[in-house]
């Protein structure tokens, strides 16, 4: 089983890999854009588990849309459906879904749960959200960024708002493809440096004030206040994160052709201002289209390893 490759958090895969990843999501996106048909899945036909423990819009459409055109097939599956929510060990569930399926994404709470599910399964496992990780929301957002403004090497991203799984993930990122990372977020709420797992402590910097965080920023990305699981917050996250809503005054002290990102839902008014998320330099459209082009490109990757 330690051959199979897993995608379970950003740092699992090399900036090599990933420079092969977004050419091949480009390749693929141009297809799909042409209406050109690219079925590799279709012969043997290959088939994705999908696993909910968390409610999904985006990871749902993007992951079984994504590999129906492909040419594969789709298994879904809920806690409530499943003997997942039930007794049943995780481990053995894993040992059992593996060997009907090709590859497997999961959404769901605690890392050590798909971290567990991987140690025990056959087939390569997808991270498709967990309360520390969100790898694949984020390589979306490096390739939407490059398709606007090329290369993010060397660039500055501002975060501003929650020390959550985006953060982290964009830690790692950061880490691994040679950017930088500005970290604003309220007191108490900061990003613990230990669950992002980053080494290079130059790959970020931290700012009490958001607005000094966007200064100079290439790219200006936010999250909900309050992510699934902490919902019992939500009042405190209100009060707290009062002074963290990205608006038009953040965005002009960002570079003039500074993009806006959100991996959505948003929140209008709290998180961002309508101003800013409809305005000319978001591109959470673009964004969120992206996640299926990304993920079709990491599914191909982990099934028939590298193309030439």
């Amino acid at each position: 089983m330690s051959s199979i490759k897993h995608y379970l958090q950003f740092k699992d895969l090399t900036a090599d890999e990933y420079a092969y990843l977004l050419g091949r999501a480009a390749h693929i996106k141009k297809k799909f854009k042409a209406f050109e048909k690219y079925q590799p899945f279709a012969d043997p036909d290959r088939t994705l588990a999908m696993i909910f423990e968390k409610a999904s819009t985006r990871t749902r459409v993007s992951f079984e849309a994504g590999m129906y055109q492909m040419g594969g097939s789709v298994v879904h599956l809920t806690t409530g459906d499943s003997q997942l929510g039930r007794a049943e060990p995780i481990e053995d569930s894993a040992r059992v879904i593996s060997r009907m399926v090709d590859i497997v994404m999961i959404r769901t709470f605690e890392q050590q749960k798909i971290e567990s599910f991987a140690a025990h399964s056959r087939v390569p496992v997808i991270n498709g959200l967990t309360n520390e990780y969100h790898p694949c929301q984020i390589l979306a957002d490096i390739f939407t960024y490059n398709e606007y403004r090329g290369d993010i090497r060397g660039k500055v991203v501002a975060w501003v708002g929650d020390g959550n799984n985006m953060a982290n993930t964009w830690l790692q990122a950061a880490e691994v493809l040679g950017f930088t990372v500005h970290v604003s977020t309220p007191s108490g709420y900061g990003i613990d440096t230990a669950v992002a797992g980053v080494k290079n402590t130059a790959c970020y910097k931290t700012f009490k004030d958001p607005r000094e965080a966007c200064r100079g920023a290439d790219l200006v990305t936010t999250d909900v206040w309050t992510s699934m699981g902490f919902e019992a917050e939500n009042e405190a996250r209100r009060k707290a994160f009062a002074q963290w809503c990205v608006d038009e005054d953040m965005m002009r002290l960002a570079k003039p052709d500074a993009l806006f990102m959100h991996c959505l839902p948003a929140h209008r008014g709290e998180e961002v201002s309508a101003e800013v998320i409809d305005g000319p330099q978001s591109v959470v459209w673009d964004e969120a289209e992206n996640r299926m082009h990304v993920q079709k490109a990491l599914m191909e990757y982990l099934l028939l390893g590298h193309l030439t």
